[in-house]
């Protein structure tokens, strides 16, 4: 499971620590986020099987449908964000935005419950709509206020951030460990689509729980050290109810690009395209920027392009791997065939058991002057999730029909994933976060959302490539290579990300001279 731009933030320069246990409002912002992520991600472990065993959709469809969903959905707290600084603050924004997924949950609920067969049941298949278009727009006001809520707690200079934050994170990943095993366990059951409702069920309740915990303690435990509430309406703020009135016309805009984008043409790939050029073009014809700010601005381009080649690939998790675990792997074990959806936990345990140790190997390299620029560390990133697809392609070269795979190839593709996800992630938000000039810091950042964005559309399109052996259809063609087995699409992989890796590893030197003029620290460790 990787964070988001919102889920990590850059840690203060060192200073005296002030105090030594932590406010309780950093707990109760952590159980918010986990309850947050067990809806998210426990809903996201299902939703392709949902839209392929209840929806009757192809894999093909499904894919770009569950990419469309994603990208959107790392897209809208651009505007959630921007509404919350000028009109409703963090809390009106959290508890809006949590209320609108929980909703969202149970519509979906609704929707998996008109089974019969949902295949040709119209009123199904809007509620899903209508379902993914709340949880959208909610996700869009929920996501970039609570975490930037967790700073607002400490004093300036406090260092008890850093592991702030790192508790804050071990919240997102517990919620997603939790949403994703229980969701799998009640949802995804072999021959038994109506079960899938059950898993929408659990995660509106979680969401709906999260919701009235955030509002039950946010006045007795958000505020700073000297007692000022914090994530408040900001003074003089006009227009709160002009947002409320604002809101159905969110909702109707993200069903109908969602709608347009998976049933009549793309949509969404010209808007993140278009929103890359302006974006760019706000900052680069700014006259105020140095010749260093610049150079450091395009080193942030410059590394949210790779990123997208990562998380496009990374991101197969939810949607073709869990198509290859489904039909093509052996999940027995001691006599119980494990659901297919519950190996996307493989990532989380990965990371939580293995941030510490990458931290101590960055530390080690430091101590001895020879850590790598993180450019060269999210190469590696690159480097690692190429090896995952290797492993892949042995354990289906010559695959012959009816023979399932060892799960053992997922579980090491999940490793080499999760450990290149140590190199890359958190590596490249901090990256961006110290090489941003402070007046555009937050548009910066939206770079970062919108590389996300790109990867995870781009990551359903390449699904949907999946060779399925019961399709009619002529075999998939990628840039002129025919895709015909899956030996030959998780090759697809292997080049994609070897290829990126090498060309990031060549510019490296560079880019770490680019680092150099806008004043960059040298490496430090981080997880």
């Amino acid at each position: 499971m990787h964070p988001t731009p919102a889920d990590l933030h850059d840690l203060p320069p060192q200073h005296v620590e002030v105090a030594d246990s932590h406010p309780r409002g950093l707990y109760l912002l952590f159980a918010t986020e986990m309850w947050e992520r067990f809806s998210y991600y426990g809903m996201r472990a299902v939703l392709v099987l949902f839209l392929t065993k209840a929806m009757m959709m192809d894999k093909a469809f499904a894919s770009k449908f569950y990419g469309g969903y994603t990208s959107l959905i790392y897209l809208t707290p651009l505007i959630g964000g921007f509404i919350a600084d000028r009109y409703w603050g963090n809390r009106r924004s959290i508890t809006v935005g949590g209320l609108l997924m929980a909703a969202g949950q149970f519509v979906l609920f609704f929707s998996a419950s008109q089974y019969g067969p949902l295949a040709t049941h119209q009123l199904s298949h809007w509620l899903l709509y209508l379902g993914l278009g709340a949880m959208i727009v909610g996700n869009g006001f929920f996501k970039p206020n609570i975490s930037s809520m967790v700073g607002s707690l400490y004093a300036p200079g406090d260092t008890r951030k850093d592991a702030a934050y790192t508790i804050f994170y071990m919240g997102i990943n517990l919620g997603s460990f939790l949403g994703n095993t229980i969701t799998s366990l009640i949802g995804d059951k072999e021959g038994h689509p109506e079960a899938f409702r059950w898993a929408f069920l659990a995660c509106g309740i979680a969401m709906t729980f999260g919701t009235v915990v955030f509002n039950w303690g946010k006045s007795k435990y958000l505020h700073t050290p000297t007692g000022e509430q914090v994530g408040e309406t900001p003074i003089n703020s006009g227009g709160i109810k002009g947002i409320y009135a604002l809101l159905p016309v969110l909702l109707a805009v993200a069903l109908g690009v969602l709608w347009l984008d998976s049933t009549q043409f793309p949509l969404i790939a010209p808007l993140l395209g278009v929103a890359v050029i302006a974006i760019a073009y706000m900052i680069f014809s700014d006259k105020s920027l140095s010749g260093a700010d610049v150079q450091g601005i395009m080193v942030i381009f410059i590394v949210s392009f790779f990123v997208v080649f990562f998380w496009a690939a990374f991101e197969q998790a939810p949607a073709s791997l869990t198509f290859f675990a489904d039909e093509q792997m052996n999940r027995t074990i001691f006599g119980y065939e494990l659901p297919a959806s519950i190996f996307q936990n493989l990532n989380a345990i990965f990371v939580v058991a293995g941030a510490p140790l990458m931290a101590l190997v960055w530390t080690a390299l430091g101590k001895r002057g020879a850590e790598p620029a993180s450019p060269v560390k999210m190469a590696m990133g690159l480097a690692l999730l190429a090896a995952g697809y290797l492993v892949m392609c042995f354990g289906v070269k010559d695959l012959q029909p009816g023979v399932k795979v060892s799960m053992f190839f997922l579980v090491m593709l999940y490793f080499l994933h999760s450990a290149g996800e140590l190199c890359l992630s958190p590596i490249g938000l901090s990256l961006v976060n110290k090489l941003a000039p402070a007046k555009f810091a937050s548009l910066l950042m939206a770079v970062w959302f919108l590389a996300n964005a790109a990867a995870n559309y781009l990551a359903g399109y390449m699904s949907s490539l999946y060779p399925d052996p019961k399709s009619t259809k002529p075999a998939p063609v990628l840039l002129g290579f025919h895709i015909n087995n899956l030996y030959d699409f998780f090759l697809v992989f292997v080049v994609s990300a070897s290829v990126a890796a090498a060309l990031l590893f060549l510019i490296s030197g560079k880019l770490a001279k680019m680092m150099d003029a806008r004043n960059y620290p040298a490496p430090t460790p981080s997880v």
